[in-house]
């Protein structure tokens, strides 16, 4: 799903998330959102690759190994245990799965098939080929689908390949790799849109497809994109086949490069990967590029690497009514690599979509790949972690979430406004630690768009915050920034934030917001804001007091007797002051302080007593062989500016 094992997480397996917050988390989580792990018949491999919920409540999943089970009793209501029946077999692996008109539909390798039982034996006994598409037999060419568009008509996504000597650069070897097809019950098939490398998650929201793709060449992070039809979403592989006579896409691959640098270069008769270039001065951004080609879709959201996730993958809208919790109309979007979903709310702003991600549930145990609604309120979560690694403990299986109808205290949304951020809530927040700008803080960044495998996070800037107005039921706060920067992904931190009545924090303090359009109108009169700020009011106090200290000590004061000046020793940083450099440079992915994840813990590595030069030495060029016992390889990282490299080995040496 991510490309070669080398670069499944692209990042340091000297890095981690958050130390010694996980589990912790996913405990308060589930004061809100109970995971109940579904039993599996022993001897059961469910790497779940699609999954549907049919007319009368069963739960429909395809899995990896080309089958297809239909799943009785899933509410496991009474006590009664789930019941497997085997509905089809020897599909390709199959990568998604739909309902309709008591037919399943399924995407394998190079087909969209329909399944039917037509004796009502509870077994498939028709497999009809609706459309198929050709393969050029490399292990990526993964297929993702169906959706159906309000019209009936069928999504279909396919991963891009690589290259033989070019081992790092998507390659569509074939027609419509990189694509997404739209498919008719008939059979005909309609080339949507490009641009996409590995569209594993589809989604509908408002009748319109929308998809997650993973960081990879050209794409500096993973996100959530609109495919509008004739659209580019930004990987140059798939624009191969855009001069065919049914392509909708006028940009061809040719005129592509003219304006782009492929960064293919041959040294000494072998290409040469290409590696991100520091301090670059003027380098290419997606934005910019779109300004050359209307046809460049910019997603609607970005998910940023390492924080919302590594491996991007379903889509599927919250259309509970409430029955679920707050965040009716939003979308859930899972992830494969660090076992979590999170939500994602859109708003369309000048004609484009944009919106905010926000954490939601951590803590399954596989890669989550594939969800659905059960009759019973509940989501069903598909999971496998296969050859693509992921921060669960078990290889694969199902489990589900339920509100227990308790509401936690989050950020429900955030809208973009002419002047900042509008922030609601899910419970009135206490007035006070609201109308404190210290309360809030942020900062906003972009990534670069090259053929490198992923960006760092470039152009940061802190938040100016201006002030913020608290609306008068607690439930809203429009925070006022100077410096909103159009197409830049805007971190909005709450830490300060408190609920009104039972005092505790936000759940997940922390929002991604992607700017794509700033919205037009009239800005808040500045009368109006709050300007209070706790830490300049305590900073004045702490003056005050010194200041009359020192007139204290002034009119007591002895002779002087001088004391040899003491050794100056330099202290490890804390983990609020590498924190930030984490975030940077992506490296919240792999690793926990305490126990193994998808890499060694920090405190593993710190017993190894590597010199903090010798740590900087491996984040710029590692050695995998140091850790055997460890499946996914990590990339050199030299865009990690040394400084900061070291401030980092500083700290993880500080954990023995």
């Amino acid at each position: 799903m991510k490309g070669t094992k080398l670069f499944i997480f692209n990042i340091l397996l000297l890095l981690t998330c958050i130390p010694g917050i996980a589990q912790d988390l996913s405990e308060l989580e589930n004061e809100y959102y109970r995971m109940i792990t579904m039993p599996v018949p022993e001897g059961m491999l469910l790497e779940v690759g699609g999954m549907t919920t049919l007319e009368d409540g069963r739960i429909a999943l395809c899995t990896r190994r080309g089958e297809v089970w239909i799943v009785e009793n899933p509410d496991l209501y009474d006590g009664a245990q789930p019941r497997y029946t085997l509905f089809a077999n020897g599909l390709h692996e199959p990568l998604g799965l739909a309902y309709r008109d008591n037919a399943l539909y399924v995407a394998q390798r190079g087909e969209l098939t329909k399944l039917q039982d037509t004796n009502g034996d509870g077994t498939a006994d028709i497999y009809e080929t609706i459309y198929a598409w050709p393969l050029s037999g490399h292990y990526h060419e993964y297929s993702y689908g169906p959706k159906f568009l309000p019209d009936g008509t069928m999504m279909v996504t396919g991963n891009v390949a690589f290259g033989n000597e070019e081992w790092w650069r998507g390659e569509s070897r074939v027609p419509w790799r990189g694509w997404a097809m739209q498919i008719t019950e008939d059979g005909e098939m309609q080339p949507w849109a490009t641009g996409m490398r590995s569209p594993c998650g589809l989604g509908i929201f408002d009748g319109e497809l929308f998809y997650t793709d993973n960081q990879g060449d050209w794409m500096g992070s993973g996100g959530v994109w609109h495919v509008k039809k004739g659209a580019f979403m930004g990987h140059p592989a798939g624009l191969r086949w855009s001069e065919e006579s049914n392509s909708p896409l006028e940009l061809t691959a040719e005129a592509f490069y003219d304006q782009v640098d492929k960064r293919q270069v041959r040294v000494n008769g072998r290409y040469v990967k290409p590696d991100n270039i520091q301090d670059e001065e003027d380098p290419d951004i997606l934005y910019k590029v779109k300004e050359k080609f209307p046809q460049v879709q910019l997603p609607a959201v970005w998910l940023p690497h390492g924080l919302m996730g590594i491996s991007n993958s379903e889509i599927l809208e919250d259309r509970t009514a409430g029955d679920f919790g707050p965040f009716t109309g939003q979308l859930f979007v899972g992830d494969q690599g660090q076992s979590k979903i999170m939500r994602v709310d859109l708003e369309e702003v000048k004609g484009s979509y944009q919106g905010v991600a926000i954490d939601f549930r951590t803590g399954f145990q596989s890669g989550v790949l594939r969800m659905t609604w059960g009759h019973d309120g509940a989501l069903y979560v598909g999971e496998t972690n296969r050859g693509w690694g992921s921060a669960g403990t078990t290889n694969s299986g199902l489990e589900k979430l339920v509100w227990t109808g308790k509401v936690p205290l989050e950020m429900q949304t955030v809208h973009a406004k002419p002047d900042g951020f509008e922030i609601e809530f899910t419970q009135p927040i206490d007035p006070e630690t609201a109308k404190d700008v210290d309360s809030y803080t942020g900062r906003s960044f972009i990534y670069k768009y090259h053929p490198v495998y992923g960006s760092p996070t470039i152009n940061e800037e802190p938040l100016k915050i201006k002030g913020v107005k608290v609306s008068e039921d607690g439930m809203k706060v429009r925070v006022v920034v100077e410096n909103l920067r159009q197409y830049y992904v805007h971190v909005i931190n709450v830490p300060g934030i408190k609920a009104a009545e039972s005092g505790v924090g936000v759940l997940h303090p922390t929002a991604y917001y992607t700017l794509n359009n700033i919205p037009s109108g009239a800005a808040l009169p500045v009368a109006e804001l709050s300007t209070y700020s706790s830490a300049t009011e305590a900073a004045a106090k702490e003056a005050a007091e010194k200041a009359k200290a020192a007139a204290q000590r002034k009119r007591v004061a002895k002779p002087k007797v001088s004391q040899p000046a003491p050794k100056a020793t330099a202290a490890a940083p804390t983990y609020d002051e590498v924190r930030p450099l984490l975030e940077k440079n992506t490296c919240f992915a792999c690793h926990k302080v305490d126990s193994k994840q998808v890499g060694p813990a920090y405190k593993e590595i710190a017993k190894r007593k590597y010199s903090p030069e010798r740590i900087v030495e491996l984040i710029y060029n590692p050695e995998p062989a140091n850790w055997p016992g460890y499946a996914t390889p990590m990339a050199p990282m030299p865009q990690v500016p040394r400084a900061e490299a070291l401030k980092i080995a500083n700290w993880i040496n500080s954990l023995r």
